[in-house]
């Protein structure tokens, strides 16, 4: 079990660490440069909701 301290307080872990497998992540330069000039050539007004508030960019 994995000891854990919070607050200069020890406390043991109750369960046990869950086995997961790794992703590899890959980075496609030309398709993050496709999509950046997609986003950037299009003329579309982009609408924004926050809190129930409504803005455009």
């Amino acid at each position: 079990m994995t000891t854990l301290t919070y607050r200069g307080k020890s406390y043991v872990q109750n369960k046990e660490a869950a086995e997961k497998q790794f992703v590899e992540l890959t980075y496609r330069r030309n398709v993050y440069s496709n999509r950046i000039e997609d986003a950037s050539s299009s003329n579309e007004k982009a609408e924004l909701n926050y809190r129930g508030v409504n803005y455009t960019k």
